[in-house]
């Protein structure tokens, strides 16, 4: 049976309050800790609209941005202004069930993209070069990551060691997420030409394990690495990452008591949640819940520990999917009531630009 929860949590629930935040301290989950969240995040303004299902957002130099649909396979280039020109419609996607064209990623010089996608069999990540406003020379990096229905993971984000960073899922199979032979249930870390980076802990793609489904990668302004992480029937997840750590599943989900693994900073019951992308940005973590239908804000200390997370357009957007944190300061918000799980309304989906700050 797995270890769930430490006790503390499981009274926050009964009482109807978001789980305290927690860290791995030899075993026992930390005091919250007093780190306040900034302001409230102003008015939502839409970017634009009638997409169809978008789920990755990555900025290009120039300040546009690159986005995915799901079940379309269409990569996007959207202005601040909300004017939409097709990049391409990538070969070789397969969508079905949570599965389709993901994950996104521009390195600093913005001449080459990234995507994660599924296909017939696997999910795979390829490379494009970026010119003229199309894409071309594809190449695929690394294929063979276990695919399903469910938990596919999805997430790529450049790091600020330049390396490109990938999160998989365990396609619904609990035990690959502890196999380090398998691609499935991890993060990854890669060069540009989908080698492992150097100083990988395992000499291989994998940079940490024991993840169900993570579908958002940030990073602080000190290089710390957080992770959002779809629980299973219990709790949600935000992991401090770190090389060659362990994050448990699916022998805990939720803060354990196990040494062998690392407990989450955050926590949420699965209700509240079902976090998907994250960015960091004005002194917090900011989580896109799908079930949850707002947005979290977590607010994140200079030593890395994390508040009370604060809940953010609770029931006005319905499912939110994509985060990303734009170039004039403000955060790319993309709704997924599109998905087959939501309701739609008028206009979805949409992608919002919210000010904070």
């Amino acid at each position: 049976m797995r270890n769930l929860t430490a006790l503390t949590l499981t009274a926050f629930l009964l009482a109807g309050c978001s789980a305290t935040p927690a860290e791995q301290v030899g075993g026992e989950a930390a005091p919250a800790s007093t780190v306040r969240a900034s302001g409230p995040p102003g008015e939502p303004r839409d970017v634009v609209r009638d997409l169809a299902v978008p789920w990755g957002i990555a900025f290009l130099p120039g300040g546009d941005a690159l986005v995915t649909e799901r079940d379309s396979a269409r990569l996007l280039r959207v202005s601040a202004a909300g004017r939409v020109t097709e990049v391409g419609t990538i070969e070789g996607v397969a969508p079905g069930g949570e599965g389709g064209l993901m994950g996104v990623a521009v390195p600093p010089k913005g001449d080459r993209v990234f995507l994660y996608y599924t296909a017939e069999e696997d999910n795979r990540i390829v490379r494009y070069r970026l010119a003229g406003g199309r894409v071309s020379e594809r190449k695929v990096l690394v294929d063979g990551i276990p695919k399903a229905g469910i938990h596919n993971g999805g997430r790529l984000a450049f790091g600020p060691d330049g390396h490109l960073y990938a999160s998989t899922g365990d396609s619904g199979e609990g035990p690959i997420a502890q196999e380090r032979g398998s691609l499935g249930g991890k993060i990854l870390r890669m060069t540009e030409d989908g080698a492992p980076a150097p100083g990988n802990p395992y000499k291989s793609l994998v940079y940490s394990l024991g993840h169900r489904n993570v579908q958002g990668l940030a990073w602080d302004e000190r290089g710390r690495l957080f992770a959002s992480e779809f629980g299973s029937d219990a709790f949600d997840e935000v992991n401090l990452v770190r090389p060659g750590a362990n994050y448990g599943w699916p022998e805990i989900e939720g803060v354990g008591k196990d040494s062998r693994f690392v407990n989450p900073v955050v926590t949420w019951s699965t209700d509240e949640a079902s976090p998907s992308g994250m960015a960091y940005a004005d002194g917090s973590l900011w989580v896109a819940a799908l079930r949850g239908e707002r947005l979290w804000q977590v607010p994140v200390a200079a030593d890395g520990s994390t508040g009370r997370p604060v809940s953010r357009f609770e029931d006005r957007y319905g499912r939110l999917r994509g985060v990303a944190a734009a170039p004039d300061g403000t955060l790319w918000v993309g709704t997924s009531n599109e998905d087959g799980r939501g309701s739609p309304r008028s206009g979805d989906d949409r992608i919002l630009s919210v000010p904070i700050g």
